[in-house]
């Protein structure tokens, strides 16, 4: 099977394309800069120029191409609307791939975006999901809560650079997961017929809150958070502020998820089912614990050979 993965570079296209490529796939990536995606080409993935700017890029990428796996999401800082990629662009996608016959497109949505439609990031999402039900292909509808990776940024490093680490005073529980599991969830549902045309949830086996991953961290690197709450009205007027301006609007959608993710709402599904079609025990999913566990080990690791590194050198010096 040939699979073309959008967003490659990203958290969890990257796992992707790693995670396809170690099971004997043949992955041809859609990039716009080959220098930021020349790691994919030394993992032995195929490089094409394409962009869902351009919808005139898109079909000559999709030639020999058995299915698709959409990560690609619009980032805060990119000089474009949302809707240019994560709506318009999608849905020219979409339609090539009909044409282009494509035995299965995935796609990634979020986990209750029906809940709040009102939502500019959970709309766009919506409107794919209503556009892939209708296509002539078939699909598979992956709903996600939130990564691991996106932990470290948010909570552990702030703790070990001693920097605040901004929350809301409500917070909503998220079942995490490592986007390798993700990958590894997707890549095999790709044999599995009877996921043809169906919606489901990944998710981690534990909901947090930002509270509870604070006190983990803090528990796993044996240091102290400095916590500062931000008030959901502060929220509310930043994504107003930023929605003003055409440059800005990414900041505002993104800063009105966050307002979601502040209203204490749980962000948690069952997975038995989705377990037992993938023939995945959950017990071989990465736990948060263990994964932070790692992570802290890790630094720790490399900031006892860097101060021994200082240390001895500061040595030879006085010597």
């Amino acid at each position: 099977m040939s699979l073309l993965v959008i967003g490659a570079t990203g958290t969890l296209g990257r796992q992707v394309v790693r995670k396809a490529l170690d099971e004997g796939f043949t992955v041809t990536c859609l990039v716009r800069n080959f220098r930021r995606a020349a790691f994919l080409k030394e993992w032995g993935a195929i490089l094409i120029y394409g962009d869902l700017k351009m919808p005139e890029t898109i079909p000559r990428v999709l030639k020999g191409i058995t299915a698709i796996i959409d990560a690609s999401t619009a980032r805060p800082y990119d000089p474009y609307n949302a809707s240019v990629v994560d709506l318009y662009g999608k849905i020219k996608l979409i339609e090539a791939a009909e044409i282009a016959n494509i035995k299965r497109f995935i796609f990634f949505s979020i986990l209750n975006a029906d809940n709040y439609s009102d939502i500019p990031l959970m709309n766009l999402k919506l409107q794919i999901e209503n556009r892939l039900r209708i296509s002539k292909m078939p699909y598979t509808i992956f709903n996600l809560c939130g990564f691991y990776q996106g932990i470290i940024s948010q909570y552990a490093l702030p703790i070990l650079d001693q920097q605040s680490i901004w929350v809301s005073s409500e917070s909503s529980k998220i079942a995490y997961l490592d986007t390798q599991d993700i990958a590894r969830f997707t890549i095999r549902s790709l044999s599995i017929r009877s996921l043809e045309n169906k919606q489901y949830s990944l998710a981690g086996k534990k909901s947090w809150n930002s509270f509870d991953i604070i006190e983990l961290c803090e528990k796993l690197s044996g240091q102290r958070s400095q916590i500062s709450k931000i008030p959901l009205l502060v929220l509310q007027i930043a994504r107003d502020f930023t929605g003003l301006f055409e440059w800005t609007k990414n900041i505002s959608e993104r800063l009105a998820f966050a307002e979601i993710l502040s209203r204490g709402d749980n962000f948690v599904d069952d997975m038995t089912n989705i377990y037992k079609i993938l023939q995945i025990n959950p017990d071989e999913v990465t736990s948060l614990e263990d994964y932070l566990q790692e992570y802290f080990t890790r630094v720790m690791k490399k900031l006892k050979t860097l101060n021994y590194e200082i240390d001895k050198n500061q040595q030879d010096v006085n010597f």
